[in-house]
């Protein structure tokens, strides 16, 4: 059975060469019909957070095979940030997957049959310089198009105008990607936690200019009045997941 395929059984590794997440603060009632059972909006205030990443993924393959064989693609992805307790009492910060697009057909494929990330073969336009990151994705559907270009040429930035972060000190708690990621298996209404182990994290904050983000056009996020609360950039990250857990709720 399908389903039994995409609880993520193989530990796997990869190495972001670029990652840039843009965190939307959006009013908590939006997000909370979206999650499922067993998980809670992670908030701040009266917000939760809608986080966009954008992620040059490198050698990407189970953790016993090696480097030079995995796979090289690019990845949009759309998460929640969400809290789940686990059945021993403890709260565990996560991200609740809402859509994933891909450049390479064999990671939508493989991505489909072994996660429930809803992977899209879309297509990505990437220019990067030592000043500047710009990205655009054209996705089949024209529900998740995006262009954002951020500024790379200063170490100093302020927050966006209108975010509801205090300082770059709690922004930073929102920037991604947290330790977990929860699926929810309806078949069995369990939850699958996956740990993702990084190294050399250290993202800094990037003022960004978003051309177009068709994602937040749509419904239920269109007219919520979601606002970019911040956004970080880094480099050179080695990552792996564990194998998933599940967990039957109660």
């Amino acid at each position: 059975m399908l389903y039994r395929l995409q609880r993520h059984a193989l530990p796997i590794k990869a190495h972001f060469r670029t990652s840039l997440v843009l965190a939307y603060a959006v009013p908590a009632p939006v997000l909370r019909p979206l999650l499922p059972a067993g998980l809670t909006l992670d908030t701040y205030g009266n917000f939760g957070f809608l986080a966009i990443a954008l992620v040059e993924t490198q050698h990407l393959r189970p953790s016993f095979v090696p480097a030079r064989l995995g796979m090289n693609f690019f990845l949009s992805g759309y998460r929640i940030f969400t809290r789940y307790q686990t059945t021993a009492g403890r709260t565990l910060r996560g991200l609740r997957i809402l859509r994933s697009d891909t450049n390479r057909s064999s990671m939508q494929m493989f991505g489909n049959l072994l996660t429930h990330y809803h992977y899209e073969r879309s297509q990505f336009r990437v220019r990067s310089t030592e000043q500047r990151y710009e990205v655009e994705v054209t996705t089949p559907d024209g529900r998740a198009d995006l262009h954002v270009e951020a500024d790379l040429s200063t170490q100093t930035v302020a927050l966006p105008a209108g975010s509801p972060f205090a300082d770059l000190k709690e922004a930073r708690k929102f920037a991604g990607p947290l330790p977990f990621t929860f699926d929810y298996e309806k078949q069995t209404h369990s939850i699958i936690r996956v740990e993702g182990v990084r190294q050399r994290w250290d993202p800094r904050p990037v003022s960004v200019i978003v051309h177009q983000n068709r994602f937040l056009e749509q419904d239920p996020f269109r007219g919520a009045g979601a606002i970019l609360a911040n956004a970080f950039y880094l480099e050179d990250v080695p990552y792996s997941w564990r194998p998933g857990i599940r967990e039957r709720l109660q």
